[in-house]
């Protein structure tokens, strides 16, 4: 049998992962033995930041796998695949990743946002992928699925914090139109 022909796979994504503007990990969801231990995770995490922070590139081909990638503000997306993997279904997945995020973040995708919404980021990344196998593409779905809503909450039931944050969400966003 010819060597160039694989065995076809649902096994999309070897990893998704989320990085700050230091490098440092937000999210990172590992789906194959390609870096079975933490350390070897983060050494890749390291040196695919390092090779990626300063291009402008939204693909690379980094020690074997095929990387996509892209940036906002301070956060960096990921989503590698294998070297045979087609890039446009990676990419496809990014961009399914960020628009949820950037949904359930409200437009707001950025390092505190995101920490503040971890649980429904990490429950996003859930719905968009199990496994390595891709569950879904369509990001107002995968926001459906999650479902954490804080305008949903009556205001009684918010804490003063919440209720500010809020107000103040909107008053930016209605000088921003």
């Amino acid at each position: 049998m010819d060597a160039g022909l694989r065995e076809p796979s649902f096994y999309f994504v070897k990893a998704i992962a989320i990085l700050d503007n230091d490098g440092n990990r937000m999210l990172a969801k590992y789906y194959d033995d390609s870096f079975p231990t933490a350390k070897e995770q983060k050494e890749f995490e390291k040196n695919l930041f390092n090779k990626t922070h300063r291009a402008n590139g939204e693909i690379i081909m980094f020690e074997g796998l095929t990387c996509v990638y892209k940036s906002n503000v301070d956060l960096f997306f990921y989503v590698v695949g294998s070297s045979m993997e087609n890039e446009l279904i990676l990419a496809s997945c990014l961009n399914a990743f960020y628009d949820s995020i950037s949904e359930i973040l409200r437009k707001n995708v950025e390092k505190r946002a995101l920490l503040d919404n971890l649980d429904a980021v990490f429950l996003a990344a859930d719905e968009l992928c199990d496994g390595g196998i891709v569950l879904e593409s369509d990001p107002h779905q995968i926001v459906q699925r999650v479902a954490i809503r804080n305008d949903d909450i009556p205001l009684g039931e918010q804490t003063m914090a919440k209720v500010l944050q809020s107000a103040k969400d909107q008053i930016k966003w209605s000088l921003l139109k």
